[in-house]
């Protein structure tokens, strides 16, 4: 497949024009086999963010990073499938107490997930902290574990959807993360090439999210909803508030502790909110009429998420690492909580331990920031808004620093944000 030199097609986006199909499906090709430099996609990568894709370009770059590699085969799973994918927020353990609970109603959920990078937590880092669980399975494994558990959290294996490996780390470094066709075809090739049925996206709009504003948001979850559609995967998006942090907890540790209070019917009411509405688009998408309700009620997503676990090395019932030091950020003032920033807050678990800066830094399972206030809770002066903790003593200045303005304290209550703002599909 030769014939194309990087620079023109480089300079076709540059100059505002459209990609052929041949253009795309060399480039990515040549790209992952290493032939097209860094330098040059960094560059290519630039002009799309500024140039923009057609809705056809986006799709033929999709399906030629899907090409990349391997596509898993989940024909011999009995159960329909159904995945999730969520584009990053501060405290969204939804994953963890989703994946059980749809797979205890029926589904199969097969859930490749990923690590943490700046803010925004990662699921396999999270898990991790449960002694002895492991995120890496092989094929073999995964099929094996969907069939017999019907949910498996685990790394994408390296044969997925390669190209978007490499364009995903050169992205990070060179100011293109936020071009949405490039955020788009990025998760939505793995997710097409991990086989899933039906897939439902959680698309975070708010100060911790990537995307700011409304509008892009649901620009990117259209662009998201036909790919799927393209490719033969039925896919809804969900648009939901990520303007404060998703229930008390943000770290590792700290937020399965949360997840498993969800399983046993409890749990913050937003965290539930939110896990129950997109279990339903995940079993309506599935072809499957149950109630996620009753399955927490009942006590089947705990016996399901218990044996997932299990699964994969994981002890359930083993105690999670806590931190040795924490800190208690105090009210200064009488009033209402009228304000919780995810990004400060997200930025302060980072600082304390619980995010990395870099892939391959190590992150501390039981670093983390715990709300003791949501928005519209009375607090009086004096009393805990919200508690640090790390390993590390020496880290906690400048997560307070961070923190310090993040939790708004006024004299009436705010105004009710909706959790779930729009619904595409």
């Amino acid at each position: 497949m030769s014939g194309f030199a990087a620079v023109d097609v480089i300079r076709v986006k540059r100059d505002g024009g459209a990609l052929s199909d041949a253009q795309i499906d060399w480039v990515i090709d040549a790209y992952t086999r290493g032939e097209v430099a860094d330098e040059q996609m960094s560059a290519l990568a630039m002009a799309i963010l500024l140039r923009g894709m057609t809705p056809g370009e986006i799709a033929r770059w999709t399906a030629a990073m899907v090409a990349s590699g391997e596509r898993l085969d989940l024909s011999g799973v009995s159960r329909p499938t159904a995945d999730k994918h969520s584009t990053g927020g501060v405290g969204d353990k939804i994953t963890l107490p989703l994946t059980p609970l749809v797979a205890a109603c029926g589904a199969a959920v097969p859930q490749l997930s990923g690590r943490g990078l700046g803010h925004t937590g990662g699921t396999l880092d999270k898990l991790e902290s449960i002694p002895g669980w492991r995120a890496t399975l092989t094929n073999e494994e995964f099929l094996a574990q969907l069939g017999d558990v019907g949910a498996a959290i685990c790394a994408a294996g390296a044969g997925l959807a390669p190209a978007d490996r490499k364009l995903y780390a050169l992205r990070d470094v060179t100011g293109t993360v936020e071009a949405i066709p490039l955020i788009a075809s990025s998760i939505m090739s793995k997710k097409i090439a991990e086989g899933t049925g039906a897939l439902v996206l959680d698309v975070k709009v708010g100060s911790g999210a990537f995307m700011k504003s409304v509008d892009d948001a649901r620009e990117l979850a259209r662009t998201m909803v036909e790919l799927g559609a393209a490719s033969g995967v039925r896919t809804v998006a969900l648009l939901t508030d990520m303007s404060t942090p998703l229930g008390l907890a943000v770290g590792h540790a700290v937020e399965v502790t949360e997840a498993v209070e969800v399983l046993a019917g409890g749990g913050p009411a937003d965290v539930v909110e939110l896990t129950l509405a997109l279990a339903r688009e995940m079993l309506a998408a599935a072809g499957l009429d149950a109630d996620p309700a009753a399955a927490l009620a009942d006590g089947r997503a705990m016996d399901t998420w218990r044996a997932m676990i299990r699964a994969q090395g994981g002890d359930p019932d083993a105690p999670l690492p806590t931190a040795p030091e924490t800190e208690v950020v105090r009210a200064a003032t009488d009033g209402v909580v009228a304000a919780v920033d995810a990004y400060a807050v997200g930025v302060a678990a980072w600082r304390l331990g619980a995010g990395r800066a870099r892939k391959e830094d190590p992150v501390s399972a039981s670093a983390g920031v715990v709300l003791h206030r949501r928005p519209g809770d009375p607090v009086r002066a004096g009393e805990p808004l919200l508690e640090l903790r790390t390993e590390d003593p020496g880290r906690i200045p400048a997560a307070r620093e961070v923190i310090e303005g993040a939790v708004a304290v006024a004299a009436a209550a705010p105004s009710r944000t909706p959790l779930i703002i729009d619904r595409i599909s």
